[in-house]
């Protein structure tokens, strides 16, 4: 949640800043705002609620001055409802510092209450605002905003990425963070602090992984990462293996649409250089065992959203080919169960950004029990993959539209690749095998590029469908996590009431919900191999077809069985029944998206909801 830009270097800070803010605006647009650095040494912010275009406004009728040192902030609002008082920056009262924030911090009740006792008048109802106030005064006593920024984070509780300025260093800009992201950008005369490499891409590749409880000082001419502490840390730089071109519309209409048309690529690159020489699938960095790996006893993936859905899919992929019993949990309920788990389970973590909280706190537990870590992740350097034991990366460039797409269909490539790599591990899947999953596989890119030369019936059928509201979906097997996840990409982009169920469960309960006319998306297995999937499948479309549905149903080309009680039928290729997720959600991505558009809803930025998920 929540976007944060930080920038010291020779051009004028506002213009940087307000570019960064651009780009991250998908972490958050209940409010924005920014604080700059004078050339006469003065502090002057600006901040407005509702999305970037607001502030835009703002400062065309207000510019503020320029100056090389600045910082901004675009919120996803937690303490305090979407106003232009809680926007940040957050000032103190002389107008000398100015604090933007990301996360929650636990205690600022209490610290509140001390500031207020020492006098000091506090105008939002924010838990950031006590941040401004304290390195205020910790300032006054050290005269350094980084030993100043070190004091106030050892008193702080919680999760939070803090930046600051202060009038008094003009040419400083100090960052700290704890269980949230914040990623540092060298330049060659400038320096760069963000939640995502995306804000300063245009300016520079080269970045730097801030590791946990840590502070940052940026100076145009170098950067000093410490400790809470005061001691020197290490630091991991990197570079970003995409360019500022990624992170635009590139002539779409919407991110989401650019994104799901770059699924096949995505697809691809994910699968790039898996089997090495010799004909051994590879993971990219793997720092457990092969003998340990052969003594796991059980598998758990955790994980939310979207990714949880691919979780559900890797359940079965990792079952059928090691054997190992896997649990799918959601992320967010994992450690307050507590779990059984030992030095002999492996634990599955799927995340897009690789600093989802919950995640990150189910990862810490399972570590904490000594379980082994594996991320899945599209982030290179961020948190999860860091803390894990193995890391396996999805290629798929950068994802800007809340509602996932390229994340997901990579988050899958990834899962069977783990599932196949624990399977060659353990020998129960071998080598020609292996080699043999993966190059159906490699085949899935051009039937997602198939998939999407036909969409333009699926338009259709949305654009129709724009004042129902009620979608209901069923699946099978792998089928019904897609048909979870067509319901959640309607819920996130449409606001319609839209629930997915196992189709073998609408006898229980749910098929109290059929009535005439409403429309049922149904997943179907491939009439080939599972074939009783199938046979069943098609004996629900006809229960909810008997009852008044209509029926739109997701088969294979050339599936004759199926037509006859289609409303609206969408074909897709020939798939191995494990595999064909990967082309049966694409048809529900761009059914959500277009209906969406017909509702007159924002599509890259439902309401409510932010891309990365950084409190719990």
């Amino acid at each position: 949640m929540c976007g944060i830009v930080g920038y010291v270097g020779g051009q004028c800070a506002l213009d940087v800043v307000l570019a960064g803010l651009r780009r991250l605006e998908y972490r958050g647009y209940d409010s924005a705002g920014v604080a700059v650095l004078a050339d006469d040494g003065g502090l002057a912010a600006a901040k407005k609620a509702g999305k970037l275009a607001n502030l835009e406004k703002e400062l065309a009728d207000r510019p503020l001055p320029s100056g090389p040192t600045g910082i901004g902030h675009t919120r996803w609002a937690t303490h305090g409802g979407p106003t232009d008082a809680n926007a940040h920056p957050h000032l103190d009262n002389a107008g000398r510092v100015a604090v933007v924030h990301n996360g929650i911090i636990e205690n600022f009740a209490e610290l509140r209450a001390e500031l207020a006792e020492r006098g000091h008048a506090l105008a939002s109802e924010t838990d950031t605002e006590v941040v401004s106030h304290l390195l205020s005064e910790s300032f006054s006593s050290c005269g350094d905003l980084a030993e100043a920024m070190r004091q106030v984070c050892r008193r702080l509780e919680g999760a939070f990425t803090l930046v600051a300025v202060h009038a008094d260093e003009p040419d400083v800009v100090v960052g700290a963070r704890r269980n949230s992201p914040l990623v540092v950008g060298v330049g060659d005369g400038e320096n760069f602090l963000a939640s995502d490499v995306a804000a300063f891409i245009a300016h520079t590749r080269e970045a730097i992984e801030l590791g946990q409880d840590q502070v940052v000082e940026l100076r145009r001419d170098g950067v000093v990462v410490t400790d809470f502490d005061g001691a020197p840390a290490d630091v991991r730089p990197y570079h970003v293996d995409w360019d500022a071109s990624a992170a635009e519309k590139g002539g779409y209409d919407y991110f989401m649409l650019k994104e799901i048309a770059e699924q096949p690529k995505a697809v691809a690159d994910t699968l790039l250089g898996r089997i090495d020489e010799t004909g051994t699938l590879s993971l990219d960095e793997v720092r457990i065992p092969a003998a340990e790996l052969r003594e796991v006893d059980k598998v758990v993936v955790v994980a939310c959203g979207t990714a949880y859905h691919a979780g559900l899919i890797a359940k079965y992929a990792i079952e059928h080919w090691t054997r190992i019993p896997c649990e799918t949990e959601l992320a967010s309920e994992f450690r307050y169960r507590d779990p059984i788990l030992d030095q002999r389970t492996l634990v599955i973590a799927v995340s897009q950004s690789g600093e989802t909280m919950d995640t990150l706190m189910a990862l810490r537990h399972a570590r904490e029990q000594g379980a082994k870590v594996l991320a899945i992740c599209n982030t290179n350097g961020s948190t999860i993959p860091r803390e894990s034991d193995a890391v396996l990366y999805t290629h798929a460039g950068p994802e800007v539209a809340v509602a996932s797409t390229k994340a997901f269909l990579t988050q899958l490539v990834a899962c069977y690749l783990v599932a196949l790599y624990l399977g060659q591990v353990r020998g129960t899947k071998w080598g020609d095998e292996v080699r043999g999953v993966v190059r159906e596989l490699s085949e899935i890119a051009r039937e997602v590029e198939e998939v999407l030369e036909t969409m333009e019936p699926v338009r259709e059928l949305a654009r129709s469908l724009a004042d129902k509201n009620t979608v209901l979906f069923l699946g099978r097997h792998v089928g019904y996590p897609v048909a979870l996840e067509g319901a959640l990409k309607l819920k996130e982009l449409a606001y319609m009431h839209a629930e997915g169920f196992a189709a073998g469960e609408l006898k229980h309960g749910p098929i109290a919900l059929i009535e005439k006319d409403v429309p049922v998306v149904v997943v179907v297995p491939s009439p080939r191999g599972r074939s009783v999937l199938h046979d069943k499948i098609v004996s629900n479309i006809q229960e909810i077809r008997a009852r008044g549905a209509r029926t739109i149903v997701i088969a294979e080309r050339g599936d004759a069985a199926v037509r006859p009680y289609a409303d609206h039928l969408i074909e897709i290729p020939p798939t191995p029944v494990l595999l064909q997720p990967l082309v049966a959600t694409v048809p529900l991505q761009v059914f959500a998206c277009e209906l969406a558009t017909a509702r007159g809803n924002e599509v890259d930025q439902p309401r409510n909801l932010a891309k990365s998920v950084t409190v719990e």
